[in-house]
């Protein structure tokens, strides 16, 4: 009984979908999000299903559960952004939010990482040199190889993981750092 009042309920939902869309549209206007939020109501319309007495006002009951869903949105995103411009200022007060320069990074860098790079799978390495640690464009290093731009895209994302699970191996914690000043060595 109770399977066949919230098929029912889906049913009736579904007929008014567009209205349904365009209403949350109106209040968030992002179409991934107007999906998330539909979803999401569906799914507790038909978990509550059951307090709905009166099957001709489901669609007054369904638009007080989107209004409800659209408000806990805007309240979740709205303590996310409250929580980045604490941690914003914690960062700004403790002087922690300027980057290095570039030239300091690569001074800092894990040393055991060019000592890893020769021991990549294929021309993992040449990859990963070319264009992480000398900056040549990636455009260039795929005419200069002969290869499509895809190919190296897929070849360097092969040849970081392969670092990446290298330096986890030779380094231990500090490389889950990012390998910046290094204290394995």
């Amino acid at each position: 009984m109770a399977e066949a009042k919230a098929h029912g309920i889906i049913q009736r939902l579904l007929e008014d979908e567009s209205a349904l869309r365009k209403f949350v549209r109106r209040r968030v206007g992002e179409e991934a999000l107007v999906d998330d939020i539909l979803q999401q109501s569906f799914t507790r319309a038909v978990a509550s299903a059951h307090s709905l007495h009166n099957e001709e006002s489901v669609l007054a009951w369904f638009y007080r559960i989107l209004r409800h869903a659209v408000a806990d949105y805007y309240r979740s995103h709205g303590a996310e952004a409250r929580r980045d411009e604490a941690f914003l200022r914690e960062l700004t007060i403790s002087g922690d939010h300027q980057e290095p320069p570039p030239d300091e990074v690569k001074a800092t860098a894990c040393a055991c990482l060019h000592g890893l790079l020769p021991s990549l799978h294929g021309n993992y390495a040449e990859v990963i040199k070319r264009i992480d640690l000398d900056g040549e464009s990636p455009a260039q290093v795929a005419k200069e190889l002969k290869i499509s731009r895809n190919n190296l895209t897929v070849r360097l994302h092969r040849g970081r993981q392969s670092l990446r699970a290298a330096l986890e191996g030779a380094c231990g914690m500090c490389s889950k750092h990012g390998c910046l000043n290094c204290t394995c060595g």
